[in-house]
């Protein structure tokens, strides 16, 4: 009886593998179809793949047409203002930021603040990032910047709250930028004690002022700072 089992159950083993190779090799042979039915409409701008061995070049947007989608989206635009406004207009009437600054704006994201004082009428902004989105911002370190000392008139970052080393990353802030020049901060909004801290960072720097304002929808606290002119 014991045998008659086992013999029938290396039969079934035996029809279980010729069943499961059977299907693996059909759907080796058979090439599947794309998703998109047939009678889809055409757009012109996309191709699909006729299936998913089909390995011929895609047509993809260039990087301007890519940045000019970008740019004309009421979010985009949204937050440039919102940068204008609440940061560099009030900079300019305490006479820190000019048409002929040269402005580094550190961890600049997709590069809102760069746009901003571009459109402003700054000539000379430089936008950095750990991943680039040109043309407004390249790649760089921000606790390891590649400019000279003294490079620059005014330093900005909206994003000393990210900073892995904050101490690091207002040390290079306060390197590039040249004495007399400025360094600025948006943090998140804070008390007196706490706006304290953020100038404790700068050591190299004295307190200007802070406002809190309202930027790209969150409440912030812009502190301002005069970096010490040499002996």
């Amino acid at each position: 009886m014991d045998r008659e089992i086992e013999r029938f159950l290396k039969r079934l083993s035996f029809v279980a593998i010729a069943i499961a190779s059977t299907t693996l090799i059909l759907l080796f042979l058979q090439t599947p179809d794309t998703c998109v039915p047939s009678d889809a409409p055409l757009k012109p701008h996309l191709r699909f793949p006729k299936s998913t061995c089909d390995f011929t070049t895609r047509i993809h947007a260039p990087l301007h047409k890519k940045n000019q989608r970008l740019w004309s989206t009421r979010d985009w635009n949204s937050k440039v203002q919102s940068f204008s406004s609440a940061v560099f207009l009030p900079l300019r009437r305490l006479g820190i930021l000019a048409n002929h600054s040269k402005v580094l704006c550190v961890s600049a994201g997709a590069g809102h603040e760069v746009a901003a004082l571009s459109g402003s009428g700054v000539e000379d902004v430089t936008g950095v990032e750990l991943v680039d989105s040109p043309p407004l911002v390249q790649r760089a370190d921000p606790h390891n910047l590649p400019f000279f000392d003294g490079a620059f008139d005014l330093a900005f970052s909206a994003r000393l709250d990210e900073a892995l080393f904050p101490a690091r990353f207002a040390a290079e802030m306060e390197r590039t930028v040249r004495s007399g020049g400025s360094c600025v901060v948006a943090v998140a909004e804070c008390g007196d004690d706490e706006v304290r801290e953020v100038v404790g960072l700068f050591r190299k720097s004295r307190f200007v002022s802070s406002s809190n304002v309202t930027l790209i929808g969150m409440r912030m606290t812009s502190i301002v700072m005069r970096t010490s002119k040499s002996s």
